[in-house]
């Protein structure tokens, strides 16, 4: 039984190594999806007036509705999903508490993209279990302009790699902003297994049922409209 787990965490980690090569070169670039939040060379943001910027992000969250779609796919992989640090889950809902960054939004179709920045979460993430194996995502890092999501990632408590590409952002569906008082909300975009990590999900435990298109859930990003002192 002991060699058995240690073949799995060989694996996990070779999988794990091999995520993150592969997504240095993607760090550089715009993505291809289509997605109402990418971006290019010359883009039109630089010419474009603002509609909100915050220079310093502190204290909110960002949170995920989770959909029935990836809880389904989490039951057939045998996987358990928790929270990791500051991470709560409540009402189907999981939520990451900001911790950091800056955003600036611009009228749809005067730029693009349209909301540029990073949204920072350290000291939260998720976890998946399967038997003594204990898989974290941990620090995500939001960055809109890209549509993509950064993280680290650990097994069994030791940290294996850094800024790794795990989500990736699809905001066609992304809502206006909205603003409440001292607080700015952006809500809508899909969230959805990058390619990397559905790669290594699927060599680390013998399936192909995770793709990049399993939709995680929907994102609401809530943020305070005053800068951080």
């Amino acid at each position: 039984m002991n060699a058995i787990r240690t073949h799995r965490n060989r694996k996990l980690v070779a999988g794990i190594a091999l995520a993150a090569v592969a997504s240095l070169p993607l760090a550089a670039c715009g993505s291809t999806e289509s997605n109402d939040s990418e971006t290019s060379a010359g883009s039109s943001s630089d010419i474009a007036k603002p509609v909100a910027r915050i220079n310093a992000l502190s204290g909110q969250d960002t949170g995920i509705l989770l959909d029935s779609g990836f809880a389904d796919a989490l039951t057939t992989l045998g996987l358990t999903p928790g929270t990791v640090g500051t991470a709560t889950l409540a009402d189907g809902s999981i939520n990451f508490p900001i911790t950091g960054g800056n955003v600036t939004y611009f009228e749809p179709g005067t730029a693009k993209p349209y909301v540029i920045g990073q949204v920072q979460h350290e000291g939260s993430g998720l976890s998946l279990t399967a038997g003594d194996t204990t898989v974290e995502l941990t620090n995500f890092n939001v960055d809109p302009g890209i549509s993509r999501v950064y993280g680290d990632v650990s097994v069994n408590g030791e940290t294996v790699v850094t800024s790794a590409f795990l989500f990736q952002l699809r905001g066609a569906t992304l809502k206006p902003l909205q603003v409440e008082g001292d607080t700015a909300i952006l809500e809508g975009t899909k969230v959805f297994i990058s390619p990397v990590a559905a790669e290594l999900l699927n060599s680390t435990f013998g399936t192909d049922a995770v793709t990049d298109q399993l939709l995680v859930g929907i994102a609401k990003i809530t943020v305070n409209t005053t800068p951080a002192a």
